[in-house]
């Protein structure tokens, strides 16, 4: 299928995340595609080709929507519904990865869009499979990743009718998408699709659904690009009120125990270097969310932790004892508060988001601040300056001296198993050690999640990938795949458990067909883990329904090993500290297929530290039945 032309052989080179900008010139070319001065702004993304009126079907038009675009790959499953648009697929360049399930698509999808920045795509069949994309699609919606999930609909005279595999699949995933097109009419394809992708990346990321009834892509139209968006109301707002800039950087100068709470949407929103320019201005210890992990340095003497429910003592009590938070892209979510009324009781609030439902939304803020944190940081920065050079810069020392004591007497640490088993928490250290900060980690949801996301050190943002909010089982290893076509020439990790692992590992065949050669560490501690801590903390040790019996002394149903080989992969079981280093060095020697090991790891290892569900985060464990002793502050 003939694409249009490219503005410049630079512009199309250019992946980095962001909107394309706008061709300067016009220029006609041997495809008859015009490039054309065009407003920088254009909500159309991609190249902005001016493609003449030229007839064609509504699966052409989807599959040349796409092409202009700019998208370069695409994961997913046929099926009759959407098998038009499979045909001529075949034509196009973009790749195409088959999956082996549409959750594994929707989860791709997510993590190519979390590496690059730039809209995942996934694409099913109606009715079961539009269904299997939606854990995926709520999975994007909760943790604000970009993505386009299209659809294939019963044609258009059978909707309501019950019709075989009709789904009301834009019925059911209308609260959990930016959101959802149902297309009847072929000539609607190009400015839908565009909307889509303007709407799944702008504002506040999310996932999209365009959901395509088998007539319209069968149907013929008239396809010309770039199409008109037209979306009344959308109009999100990026820069920051300046009256608001302003009396953000007075509290910062009068506050004598700032802390700077990052969240996910500084990831999102590509503004690491801005938040460490702001981090050093301001002399402010820095938290970093679950989902912002790598948006400031973990090695940076600045970073005080992780907050939240199996947070650093440090950056819990930071938080905990603050007088200001100077809140980006965070939402107050429950795993990082706590009891709410209890968080932060003296704190005053600066929160910056692109999402104005957010802010006050948990916690009243002082400072609202509406607009992109990659224009808001800047100003903020530029007028905290200001403020220090007019007031006079606030002496932290007090509050340095405080958090650094929390830092050396409470750093993140484990106790060997009394059971003679391997620790978990060595097993992911060393993961990361041997591979380094350019690497990527996918975690799967449960403890190694958390023994991820606190014993891997994170240098750069775009390097840790997790459910956050829906904490999805089955994440990590599709997840990890998108990863890796999105990112081929680094190191992809799926750090996942015996749990998760066996919801989603079917993508492993998808891997080894492909050769999208991740690597995947099975913390096999032959249970649902964080399900067993919780027993064993609140249950009195009733172990009711989560024993899996894959590891140590067990049948091991699956022999994890042999799974790995039957799809193709390299595997190795590793169940002697010992051979640690020697069996993930070996892993990473190999790139000419996914590998598989299967670490089997002690099962009474628990995550610490530790806030229990329902209390206020000022009674946070270091151990079962061990809180911090309280001496410095109130």
């Amino acid at each position: 299928m003939s694409k249009g032309s490219p503005i410049s052989p630079s512009l199309m080179a250019a992946k980095s995340p962001g909107a394309t900008k706008a061709p300067e010139r016009a220029d006609r070319t041997a495809d008859n595609a015009v490039v054309v001065d065009l407003a920088a702004a254009s909500p159309v993304i991609g190249p902005n080709n001016v493609v003449p009126p030229t007839v064609m079907t509504g699966s052409q038009a989807i599959v040349r929507s796409l092409e202009e675009l700019g998208v370069d790959d695409i994961f997913g499953l046929p099926g009759g519904a959407i098998l038009p648009t499979y045909d001529p697929l075949m034509a196009s360049t973009m790749n195409h990865v088959l999956v082996r399930h549409e959750q594994g698509a929707g989860h791709a999808a997510q993590g190519y869009a979390m590496v690059t920045g730039r809209v995942g795509v996934c694409i099913a069949t109606s009715g079961p499979g539009a269904t299997n994309l939606v854990t995926a699609i709520m999975d994007a919606h909760m943790d604000s990743v970009p993505l386009v999930a299209i659809t294939g609909q019963v044609s258009s005279a059978v909707i309501g009718t019950d019709a075989f595999q009709e789904a009301d699949i834009v019925g059911i995933t209308m609260p959990i998408t930016k959101h959802s097109f149902l297309v009847t009419d072929p000539n609607d394809i190009p400015h839908v699709m565009a909307e889509a992708f303007h709407l799944a990346s702008t504002g506040r990321p999310g996932p999209v659904l365009v959901d395509v009834a088998k007539d319209a892509q069968v149907g013929q139209m008239t396809f010309s690009w770039p199409p008109k968006v037209d979306l009344p109301g959308y109009r999100p707002v990026t820069r920051g009120h300046n009256k608001q800039v302003r009396e953000a950087a007075k509290l910062i100068a009068a506050s004598s125990k700032p802390v700077l709470y990052v969240g996910g949407g500084v990831v999102k929103g590509h503004a690491s270097e801005e938040l460490h320019a702001l981090a050093e201005a301001t002399g402010a210890p820095v938290v970093t969310t679950l989902m912002a992990k790598g948006a400031f340095p973990d090695s940076h003497p600045q970073h005080v932790g992780m907050p939240g429910m199996h947070g650093s003592v440090s950056a819990v009590t930071a938080l905990q004892q603050s007088d200001l938070l100077i809140t980006l892209g965070a939402r107050f979510d429950d795993r990082v508060t706590g009891v709410l009324k209890t968080f932060a009781p003296n704190a005053k609030v600066i929160h910056a988001d692109i999402d104005p439902a957010e802010i006050s939304k948990n916690r009243a803020a002082d400072v609202p601040i509406v607009g992109s944190v990659k224009e808001i940081i800047p100003e903020l920065t530029e007028a905290v300056r200001a403020q220090f050079e007019q007031s006079g810069t606030p002496d932290l020392t007090t509050w340095w001296a405080f958090l650094n004591n929390l830092k050396e007497t409470y750093p993140l640490g484990f106790t060997e198993p009394e059971d003679g088993l391997t620790a978990p928490q060595k097993v992911i250290e060393r993961i990361g050690a041997l591979t380094g900060p350019e690497g990527v980690y996918v975690a799967g949801v449960g403890q190694h999640q958390m023994w991820a996301a606190q014993f891997i050190k994170y240098e750069r943002p775009h390097a840790w990938l997790n459910s956050g909010g829906a904490g999805t089982m089955g994440y990590a290893v599709p997840a990890a795949m998108g990863a890796k076509v999105g990112e081929p020439d680094r190191v992809v990790w799926a750090i996942d458990g015996d749990g998760c692992f066996q919801m989603t590992n079917q993508e492993l065949a998808t891997c080894a067909i492909n050769n999208i050669p991740i690597k995947v560490a099975v913390i096999n501690n032959s249970s649902l883990g964080m399900v067993r801590q919780w027993q064993t903390l609140f249950y009195e040790g009733r172990y009711s329904n989560t024993d899996l019996n894959t590891g140590h002394d067990t049948v091991r149903i699956p022999d994890f090993v042999k799974l790995g080989e039957a799809y193709g992969c390299a595997s190795f079981r590793c169940e002697r500290d010992e051979d640690i280093d020697a069996t993930i060095q070996k892993a990473l020697e190999i790139n000419d297929r996914p590998v598989v090991i299967d670490f089997v790891v002690s099962p009474n290892s628990m995550v610490w530290p530790m806030v229990p569900a329902g209390v206020s985060n000022d009674q946070i464990q270091v151990a079962r039945n061990m809180t911090p002793d309280w001496e410095e502050e109130d």
